[in-house]
């Protein structure tokens, strides 16, 4: 049965973890990571199929690296391979019709109200606001701009043209806290040593060919249609979909050289998720919710109350005197 919310490929709750230090001063923009800015700062692993290791490891090196001051949070990426072309060159057009990188973030870990960004190898952009994943009725907000915004590209190489010794391409990209915050609503700040995002970068690669001297995507000899393009991330969501910011990875904003974990809530999340995604898939079958469906875990008493058109999970905090909560929409929160 096809299910309208699939349940991902995940047999663990292991998305990836990112210590993201402080920057050591202020950036001067142009693409460029081989410099004194970013030697601070870490890589994140190599991306990975967006399905993971049920699928082969991509053909091209990708990885990024983040830093953060008072004032941004700040992205580079590096994007391996010789096929480095890029037609789009309209802010906020459909950018993954191109080879692209992608950052999606949720500042508050609850899958409502996220930031997607894409950009190409011609430094275009696209920005938009989701007001929740597109499974969930989330809506497109493609009029929300990230004020202050700044991006550069680096290209080893030329773009659009194969006969050039390209080799890579690198960008960089600064994101205003003022901005991002938007996300997070009334009240929200800056995260502060020990907060968490949970993030996410995407890579989007066309299967091409050269043809008269120019890159050109190939076709399916069936459909007349280009191929599927593949999808390389850093922390895989095991179905083809980056709209699941339940399995984004942890980027936690330390001060120093200090190593944060996962905290042990996002785990009991994990476990009313897998109930989330099974409530769907029973109402899929038989129209209805179940008010009986048992906790995964046996030492976690899970509350369940339904309607004929909701749902509400909850189980202890790891405090002892709060409730995390899932809804039908897939929103957790802490109560």
């Amino acid at each position: 049965m096809n299910y309208r919310i699939p349940t991902p490929h995940m047999p663990v709750f292991a998305p990836k973890v990112y210590q993201c230090r402080r920057a050591p001063g202020p950036l001067e923009l142009d693409g460029n990571l081989d410099k004194p800015f970013w030697e601070g700062a870490s890589w994140t692993c190599d991306f990975a199929d967006i399905e993971g290791d049920i699928r082969p490891a991509p053909r091209y090196r990708t990885r990024a690296k983040m830093l953060w001051d008072d004032q941004n949070l700040y992205i580079g990426a590096e994007l391996m391979g010789e096929e480095i072309w890029a037609n789009v060159t309209r802010r906020d057009d459909v950018i993954f019709r191109d080879n692209d990188f992608e950052v999606f973030i949720d500042p508050n870990s609850d899958t409502q109200v996220y930031c997607e960004f894409e950009m190409n190898a011609r430094n275009t952009v696209w920005d938009l606001l989701l007001t929740k994943a597109y499974r969930d009725g989330g809506d497109p907000m493609n009029g929300f701009d990230l004020k202050g915004l700044r991006t550069a590209v680096k290209i080893d190489g030329e773009l659009n043209n194969p006969a050039a010794r390209n080799r890579r391409w690198t960008c960089e990209i600064v994101m205003p806290f003022e901005t991002l915050l938007e996300c997070l609503g009334q009240g929200a700040s800056i995260p502060a040593p020990g907060d968490f995002w949970r993030i996410n970068f995407s890579r989007v690669q066309w299967t091409v060919d050269v043809k008269n001297g120019a890159y050109v995507k190939r076709l399916d000899p069936n459909s007349g249609k280009p191929l599927p393009e593949d999808n390389w991330v850093w922390s895989p969501t095991g179905v083809v979909n980056m709209h699941y910011p339940e399995l984004w990875g942890f980027v936690f904003f330390t001060a120093g050289q200090e190593e944060y974990a996962i905290p042990e809530d996002e785990y009991r999340k994990w476990e009313l998720r897998k109930m989330y995604y099974a409530q769907h898939a029973r109402f899929d079958e038989t129209g209805r919710f179940d008010p009986e469906m048992q906790s995964p875990r046996a030492d976690l008493p899970v509350k369940v109350q339904v309607t004929d058109h909701c749902f509400e999970m909850s189980c202890p905090a790891a405090d002892g005197r709060h409730r995390l909560t899932i809804f039908t929409d897939g929103r957790t929160s802490l109560l």
